[in-house]
């Protein structure tokens, strides 16, 4: 068995590259890695058995399930998430977990083994040029071809992932150079030209223009993204609403920065948000927009998004600001510090028509389900789910399709770091092995993941990984036998024709869509027996007498655990804004 080594100092002898590599994901104060080995990695390895004991290494089944994990990591907790792959196809296996912690700003850090430097260009075996092939998916990218660079490389690159809007750096490492030796320096400072968030404060000017803006304004809200997670902002958040008295719409990414239950929150907006969001959206006057990026799941058809509205902007990534909307003031800094300045500009906004005319439109048009249904509706599975574990404070992961725009709408968040989903990529699997990070992150917590039937099997091999690292995570999985998301697309836009989004056994053409879904016989896979398979324990209910019964079983179990629940696949998430249109087409029923 290898033997523990102590951190080196200054001064130290030469070590190997891979242990310069490991010191410095140390002396970052990285305590778990999600990391599989290969050729090209195997020295890293053979490093990370002599830190045995400074580092949690978790092996995922698959290096996409190990990205994915980083990000849970870091979307619970704030730090940077670590994943190690090997060269060629491990290292693109991450890609996808690459490019959705990019779109969600994410602070992740991906370490490639590569072939060596010697033939790197030639075709070597497994060799792919994976710095090329991520290199518009990441914030920051190296290959490192000499040693003496890694210390360098690695204090780089936490700072790049973790600064201004965060996001994901690659560090490519070849064979040669991991067992290379030098003397390291590990306190070599950071030097990026062009890379600078000196003087991105807001100046005093600009925050009382904002707030003469909030205080001349009849119809305001609060637009809030993602950014106030990553700067920590919540609490500042929360105090600038109350005294400012004005609404505020979180985006997906930013569920629970206000409590579910505060009177002021609207919900989501956009494509799959609340009526009274989308309604106080189009008729409101200025929408002060904090650390989010109008995307166009939220703006629609962006010629009718809030016309009556003056915008302000207020986000650390420059590119963002009057990328889509022309901002009527924008400013460029972080937003954390805005909000704490602005709480002590800002005054009591005078708008209680405004406030009337919402509160009229979240009675007319709440979001709802038909709960006279005799059997579960997912929506009814989401909100008891909700109600059974809002006092263990719970995280919920999820994949991504109609469980996804459910579990956003029905399950009542209420603090921020507590929902990690994958937003601007919606990348399917992402649920299950993000709650293993989550869960690996934050062991004292109740980890939940809410997932589909088609999503879950993407990335369904991580369940090996919670049994064997001893990660026990809760799924409740809403299972329709469709893909629904886009099963709701062909009924409403493609006269319900069915292209390849039903996922039961096509042996059995009578089930395919149009049987009552009942039979256990046309239910496939079998997510009970596979659970139980890899060690964890599982249940298949059909009935809602069952549902609270088996969902406290499930929180009760001391392992894994998967609750498999049957859900008609005729539902639709609603209310729903058609792609690229406005308001004026949104559907309710």
């Amino acid at each position: 068995m290898a033997q523990k080594v102590q951190l080196s100092t200054k001064n130290s002898t030469p070590i190997p590259g891979s242990d310069i590599l490991i010191e410095s994901l140390l002396r970052h104060d990285v305590d778990t890695v999600f990391a599989y080995p290969g050729g090209c990695a195997i020295p890293m390895h053979q490093s990370l058995t002599r830190y045995r004991g400074q580092v949690r290494v978790i092996l995922p089944r698959h290096e996409q399930g190990g990205g994915f994990a980083a990000q849970g990591y870091a979307r619970a907790t704030g730090k940077v998430g670590v994943c190690m792959t090997t060269s060629g196809p491990g290292a693109t296996n991450a890609v996808t977990a690459i490019a959705d912690a990019k779109l969600d700003s994410i602070p992740t850090l991906f370490i490639t083994g590569q072939v060596g430097t010697g033939v790197i260009g030639t075709d070597a075996f497994q060799e792919t040029p994976i710095v090329e092939v991520c290199r518009s998916i990441t914030k920051q990218h190296y290959l490192v071809t000499d040693v003496n660079d890694i210390a360098q490389v690695m204090n780089e690159a936490f700072y790049v992932a973790s600064s201004g809007r965060p996001g994901p750096v690659l560090v490519d490492l070849p064979k040669n150079v991991q067992n290379d030796l030098a003397v390291p320096n590990f306190d070599s400072p950071v030097e990026l030209p062009g890379y600078s968030f000196d003087g991105l404060s807001a100046s005093d000017e600009e925050i009382t223009a904002l707030a003469d803006m909030i205080d001349a304004a009849e119809r305001p809200i609060f637009y809030v993204g993602g950014g106030i997670v990553s700067s920590e902002a919540s609490e500042s958040l929360r105090e600038l609403v109350k005294k400012a008295n004005v609404p505020v719409t979180t985006t997906l990414m930013a569920l629970g920065v206000i409590a579910a239950n505060d009177p002021l929150w609207l919900g989501m907006p956009g494509m799959h948000g609340s009526v009274y969001a989308n309604e106080a959206v189009h008729n409101c006057d200025l929408i002060i927009t904090l650390g989010a990026r109008f995307d166009d799941r939220v703006t629609g058809a962006l010629s009718t998004f809030a016309p009556h509205a003056k915008i302000a902007h207020i986000e650390i990534d420059r590119s963002e600001v009057n990328k889509v909307r022309k901002a009527d003031l924008a400013i460029v800094a972080d937003v954390g510090d805005v909000i704490s300045r602005l709480c002590k500009k800002v005054k009591k906004a005078k708008i209680d028509d405004w406030h009337k005319q919402i509160a009229d439109w979240k009675k007319s048009d709440p979001l709802t389900y038909d709960k006279n249904y005799p059997d579960i509706l997912a929506q009814h599975a989401v909100e008891t789910l909700s109600k059974l574990t809002q006092k263990f404070d719970p995280i919920l992961t999820t994949g991504v399709g109609q469980h996804q725009m459910w579990a956003a709408q029905f399950f009542e968040h209420q603090a921020p770091r507590r929902h990690l989903t994958s937003g601007g990529l919606g990348t399917m699997g992402f649920g299950l092995p993000a709650a293993m990070g989550a869960k690996a992150a934050c062991p004292e917590k109740l980890v939940l993941c809410i997932e589909g039937d088609g999503s879950i099997l993407m990335n369904m091999q991580e369940m090996a990984t919670c049994f064997c690292e001893e990660i026990p995570i809760k799924v409740l999985l809403l299972n329709n036998q469709h893909l629904g998301m886009v099963m709701q697309w062909e009924d409403r836009f493609y006269q319900m024709n069915r292209a390849h989004t039903y996922l039961g056994p096509v042996h059995h053409p009578e089930w395919a869509g149009d049987g009552d879904g009942k039979s256990p016989a046309t239910r496939y896979p079998d997510f009970v027996g596979i659970a139980r398979g890899f060690g964890w324990g599982g249940k298949s209910i059909f009935s809602k007498n069952e549902l609270e019964g088996a969902i406290q079983e499930m929180i009760e179990s001391k392992g894994s655990y998967l609750l498999d629940v049957q859900v008609p696949y005729q539902e639709h998430v609603l209310p729903m804004i058609p792609a690229g249109t406005s308001i004026a087409e949104m559907i309710k029923e």
